[in-house]
């Protein structure tokens, strides 16, 4: 496989096809670690999913009286749970610690959300964020070269190397995600829920689940036409993507030192077109 990244305005970018078996494909130096952005944030999801799997969590567990909610927010968004924070609807402003929208009216896109996500999971099981991560998901995967420099939100930094793994686990689920868990990661939590997704506008039903967002009906949208309905995944500010194709059986992971900017925005959906068309079918490098 070469010649997807050919044209990329970029001094270095890496990709990888991967699917239930493992990758199919490959281009660029994928050992090359990259900020990851706000790909950090489904990264930080699974930690969070696997302190829910292990007892230290509960999804729709209350946030109030926990240290890392204010008794301020408790009032302003009575009711706000776990769940509220990975699908974006708990009415938490986008990058400050106060209420934007009543809870469950709006998805607002909240880094804030995953900071709060970060100190629960530390809070819960005395272990800081950043080891939690590593030892959760980092370790049993894999992911020699990933770290988390900062906030779960956005400062993460891994190689396409890395990502592999993340991305078989979720296509074949079992080796860190109960199977049952996985899929509810990837179905829409509190459907119909209007937003602005970062880069592309308002959306009328902004769908999200667990920690990934999910392409539904968007439009405009950085994933193809030629993507389901039903895949999923994330983008970041620094130039980084990945999604996962259910009905297709694919995942495709492309990471990218020029931040976002129309220049993802043509490429982006164009790279995942052409990857559904070769991939799709079992064709291989």
């Amino acid at each position: 496989m070469t010649g997807l990244l050919a044209g990329w305005p970029v001094r270095t970018a890496a990709l990888a096809v991967v699917g239930p078996a493992g990758m199919l494909a490959r281009e660029g130096d994928t050992g090359h670690r990259f900020w990851l952005a706000s790909v950090t944030k489904p990264l930080a999801g699974l930690a969070v999913l696997v302190a829910v799997q292990e007892g230290a969590l509960e999804l729709d567990e209350p946030l109030a009286g926990r240290r890392c909610w204010p008794a301020e927010l408790a009032d302003d968004l009575p009711g706000a749970t776990v769940r509220h924070l990975l699908a974006h609807a708990s009415g938490l402003a986008p990058d400050r610690m106060r209420r934007a929208a009543a809870m469950g009216s709006r998805r607002i896109y909240s880094n804030s959300g995953f900071d709060v996500l970060g100190e629960l999971v530390a809070e819960v099981t005395e272990i800081p964020f950043e080891n939690y991560l590593a030892e959760a998901v980092f370790a049993p995967l894999g992911m020699g070269s990933a770290s988390l420099d900062g906030s779960p939100a956005r400062d993460g930094w891994a190689a396409v190397d890395d990502l592999v793994p993340v991305l078989a686990e979720l296509l074949a689920p079992g080796r860190v995600l109960d199977p049952t868990v996985a899929a509810e990661a990837a179905t829409t939590q509190f459907p119909g829920l209007p937003g602005v997704l970062p880069g592309y506008g308002a959306q009328r039903d902004n769908v999200w689940g667990l920690g990934f967002e999910i392409r539904g009906e968007k439009q405009p949208h950085w994933t193809s036409a030629a993507n389901s309905p039903a895949s999923y995944g994330h983008f970041g500010q620094g130039g980084t993507m990945f999604w996962i194709d259910p009905a297709a059986r694919l995942g495709l992971v492309a990471l990218a030192d020029e931040r976002f900017g129309d220049w993802a925005i043509e490429a982006w959906p164009r790279l995942s077109t052409e990857v559904l068309h070769r991939y799709r079918e079992g064709d291989s490098e």
